[in-house]
Order: C-alpha cells, then sequence, then structure tokens
C-alpha cells in the first residue's frame, strides 16, 4: 500500500453548521465520527459546490482544526 501525502486544498469550502435533530438524509457520516458520537452541536454540513447533492458531516474538531472563514477581498484566484 502505498504512503499518504500531503495536499493542499485549492477550492474554497461550502460547510453549514449542523442543527440537533435535523433529517440527514443523503449527508456521508463516516463511521469513525459515528463512533465518537456524531452527529453533535458544533459538527459542521458540507457540501460540494459543484453538485449541492453530495453533502457530508465534519466533525466540530476537524472543522476547528482545518477551516477558517472565507473573505472574499482574501481570495487569489489560485
Amino acid at each position: 500500500m502505498r504512503e499518504f501525502r500531503r495536499y493542499r486544498r485549492k477550492q474554497i469550502a461550502e460547510l453549514r453548521p449542523y442543527e440537533p435533530g435535523e433529517d440527514l438524509s443523503g449527508v456521508s457520516i463516516s463511521a469513525a465520527d459515528k463512533e465518537d458520537g456524531s452527529p453533535k452541536a458544533g459538527d459542521m454540513i458540507a457540501r460540494n459546490p459543484k453538485n449541492h447533492a453530495d453533502k457530508w458531516l465534519v466533525s466540530e474538531q476537524y472543522f476547528a482544526d482545518n477551516f477558517e472563514p472565507f473573505c472574499a477581498s482574501d481570495w487569489t484566484g489560485h
């Protein structure tokens, strides 16, 4: 098996907060996140900007570690 490599994302992500009790039909949730108690308050729902039907849960901690608000004035288009 090949080793993992690091990659930087090139796109802007689209996410919104998970609302406890909402219907998550059509939202993928990893087994690891389920084992950690997700979905739960603080988690986020991400969607593919090119296919809005493609959605997945992002845990609160992963979101905090890897995302920050987007400011259009900072975008260089790369």
